[in-house]
């Protein structure tokens, strides 16, 4: 009898095993998607480690990355990496000395020689810098640089630093000495709290969980005449996800932050296709909209101000096809329009119809 309600309950056991198995397998995101391939994940898998891990073999002159500086760089960053007037500068703020102590003095606590950070005064690792250019450089274009090209805009950028002389060459097989050169390679500080589950906290405050007070006092503001200095906000945001910018072509709210309905999404509608062609599309594809909005300024003047600009010139359509492909300067302030030699001659005369016609 003991031994028939042992074989009960071990049956009893393997059917209920049986059926968590069943279940497990039959789950529906189990069918969903495949693994991704090597070559999926390589292409995916290009981050470069402060040891120069992931760092792909090539090379570049301080020359040849000056060439893809003024092609591709300058007309954010300046001749010289010190430009202010659409990103903060690269280049500026360290010295000879720093170099030496790896430790940039205009940074030390209490130092007021430095009112603005560049990036050559803050980095500390050159792997950073090269990852950062490597990923997300050109901003219209992240990702169109050959290693090749990243190495010599990085060492264009470590002679304007004055890191490396005029006729160096970086490559991955010397760019850990070059590192031991880095302005401010001492700079990092490590604070143990923040990579230790069991450490102190970096903050003491006590978090109100109930009853909270609001502080309904706006601490800073922009000014007015800045408000809409890049366009509106709101138009350059993305449709999906919880974000949204605020509509800088709308005075600022009155109420507490917070207090107004949130803005809605704008989705910019798309232009009928002229001839067969989506001049928007082309913009898009060609990232025309990374600098330029259809009716305000970004870093370059909007494509309904150009058009009104030169509003009845006979020969619009061939300028503006000859400021697409050969860039220009001057126009519409000092920052330059790069010249955008990929844009193919059929594209870029769509592109300058649509903007003759209104840029509608």
């Amino acid at each position: 009898m003991l031994f028939s309600s042992f074989r009960v309950l071990v049956a009893a056991s393997a059917l209920a095993l049986g059926v968590q198995a069943a279940q497990a397998q039959s789950r529906p995101w189990d069918t969903i998607g495949r693994d991704a391939t090597r070559a999926e994940v390589k292409a995916w898998d290009i981050d470069v480690r402060p040891d120069f891990k992931g760092l792909p073999a090539g090379s570049g002159t301080v020359s040849r990355g000056e060439t893809v500086w003024e092609g591709k760089c300058a007309s954010c960053h300046g001749a010289f990496g010190e430009s202010n007037e659409v990103f903060t500068p690269i280049i500026g703020g360290t010295t000879r000395k720093d170099i030496e102590t790896g430790r940039v003095a205009a940074l030390v606590a209490g130092n007021p020689s430095a009112p603005q950070k560049t990036t050559m005064m803050k980095v500390a690792t050159l792997s950073t810098l090269w990852d950062y250019i490597n990923r997300a450089m050109p901003w219209n274009a992240p990702k169109s640089l050959s290693a090749d090209e990243v190495y010599a805009v990085t060492a264009y950028l470590l002679n304007l630093a004055e890191v490396v002389p005029a006729d160096f060459t970086l490559s991955d097989k010397n760019i850990a000495e070059v590192q031991k050169r880095m302005p401010n390679r001492n700079g990092m500080v490590f604070y143990e709290p923040l990579w230790k589950a069991s450490g102190k906290g970096d903050v003491k405050n006590v978090a109100c969980m109930k009853n909270c007070e609001v502080d309904p006092k706006v601490h800073s503001s922009l000014p007015g005449f800045a408000r809409d200095a890049h366009g509106n906000i709101l138009e350059q945001n993305r449709v999906i996800g919880p974000v949204r910018g605020a509509d800088t072509s709308q005075p600022p709210p009155k109420g507490p932050v917070g207090s107004a309905p949130p803005p809605k999404a704008v989705v910019v509608a798309a232009a009928a296709p002229a001839g067969g062609v989506d001049a928007k599309a082309l913009l898009n594809s060609n990232s025309c909209t990374a600098c330029h909005g259809v009716k305000s300024k970004i870093v370059g003047p909007g494509f309904n101000e150009i058009a009104a600009k030169h509003k009845g010139r006979a020969d619009l359509e061939a300028y503006l096809m000859g400021k697409i492909r050969n860039g220009g300067e001057g126009v519409w302030g000092a920052v330059p329009m790069p010249p955008q030699a990929q844009v193919g001659e059929a594209d870029a005369k769509a592109i300058a119809q649509w903007i003759a016609a209104g840029a509608p």
